[in-house]
């Protein structure tokens, strides 16, 4: 014990030499050690009541060396409390006269109760003008309370440009509730007024047009230009594809109708797409079909992805050309599944027994990911049906198809078919 407090304290003793003089930081540390020098030298007399002195006088050693390496900013940054502006307490005050949460608001957009410009009440009036209850106004200051940093004059703004597409005051109430964001925008008014002009001059409904601007608001902020360039694009698509001049309106309605978004995917992209698909094949009226089905999303498929996905599911299902083109047409989401996606839901059917044969005659089938498919197959096997011995048809489709699929077993199972020529047998037999 001797020699390994002696050892201690030479390894803390400096050489003899001319003594600098120390910093404030550099004195604590010599302190801590020579503190930690004396806890090992009083375990000689005593080692029991002296060890714990030993351990706190070395760790206040070791943090004192860390201080002394870490930068001069660096305790700085730590040391220093959150920088945290104060909140507005008359937007506090406004927000809870109109019962709106402000807890809620402080927890997910704490920021807006620090801005000193706000205007809560104008919002409300607003809003109450345009026959907004007290719920419905605070439902939309909580789900969205940077509508109060809108300017009254830009609300308004958007409430004239809202009110040419709307029927009504109150379905523009309706659309505020449900997409706050969409409304609540102090930009891009030019934009948003000079796309409006040119979706009525295709003589599209108000209600397709108030569909777009509160489900794609992007596409009403960018310039009239690229829309238009879309717009013209699919035209030209869609009689290229042997549709009608008289048809068009219609089906741009529809199309719209069913992706809002379609008007930010750029007209290359559906050149290039429609480009790789005739190359495979198909004819005229099959594209056409393909794009309405496909809807927006043709535009957002590579072709590099699209060989891919093809290439394999021509080589797992051994099928030919013409009857890898109908697989594509009823069943146009393999091309814009990852190849990932498709080995996996591929290999899932596999491994329960379905074979090729059976999923190239229900392509469908690989709409549904692997766990539905297990589920809809041990259901059916459980009323004695089994797929492997049957068609594929019975379980693809929407949840509702298969209920109706299973019902019609379950029925069939409990209530066997009515034979009117075979003899009725009375309870005696």
């Amino acid at each position: 014990m001797l020699l390994m407090c002696a050892v201690v304290f030479g390894s803390l003793t400096p050489p003899l030499r001319a003594a600098p003089v120390m910093k404030a930081e550099q004195w604590a540390c010599f302190k801590a050690e020579s503190s930690f020098a004396a806890a090992c030298l009083s375990i000689c007399a005593d080692p029991l009541s002296a060890m714990l002195r030993v351990t706190t006088a070395s760790l206040c050693a070791s943090c004192q060396r860390m201080r002394l390496l870490l930068p001069p900013s660096a305790s700085t940054f730590t040391s220093a409390p959150p920088d945290k502006r104060p909140e507005n307490q008359h937007t506090v005050d406004s927000l809870y006269e109109l019962s709106v949460d402000v807890r809620r608001v402080r927890k997910c957009k704490g920021w807006v109760l620090s801005e000193t410009s706000a205007y809560v009440s104008e919002t409300a009036d607003l809003l109450r003008d345009m026959g907004g209850d007290t719920t419905a106004i605070a439902r939309i200051l909580e789900t969205h309370p940077e509508a109060v940093l809108c300017r009254p004059e830009d609300v308004a703004a958007q409430r004239d440009l809202w009110v040419s597409v709307c029927p009504n005051r109150r379905e523009l109430m309706s659309i505020i509730e449900k997409f706050p964001a969409s409304f609540f925008t102090s930009s891009h008014h030019d934009n948003q007024r000079a796309n409006i002009l040119y979706l009525q001059s295709l003589r599209l409904s108000k209600r397709i047009i108030g569909k777009l601007m509160a489900s794609a608001p992007q596409s009403f902020s960018q310039p009239v230009e690229r829309n238009r360039e879309v717009i013209h694009t699919l035209r030209e698509i869609y009689l290229d594809l042997g549709g009608d001049e008289g048809n068009v309106r219609v089906w741009l309605q529809k199309l719209l109708s069913q992706n809002p978004s379609i008007l930010l995917r750029p007209a290359e992209a559906w050149r290039d797409s429609l480009g790789f698909l005739t190359e495979q094949g198909l004819t005229t009226e099959e594209l056409l079909s393909l794009v309405s089905s496909l809807r927006a999303s043709i535009a957002e498929l590579k072709p590099e992805v699209m060989r891919q996905a093809l290439a394999y599911v021509e080589g797992a299902l051994a099928c030919s050309a013409d009857e890898l083109k109908q697989i594509v047409i009823r069943c146009p989401a393999v091309l814009y599944y990852s190849l990932p996606t498709l080995v996996a839901r591929f290999q899932g059917l596999m491994d329960v027994g379905v074979s090729a044969e059976q999923v190239k005659g229900a392509p469908n089938v690989l709409e549904l990911t692997t766990q539905i498919v297990l589920y809809r197959i041990q259901k059916l096997a459980s009323y004695g049906y089994d797929v492997r011995s049957g068609s594929l048809d019975v379980i693809v489709g929407t949840k509702k198809d298969f209920e109706m699929s299973y019902a019609k077993l379950h029925l069939r199972r409990q209530r066997p078919l009515f034979n009117p020529v075979s003899p009725i047998r009375s309870a005696e037999d």
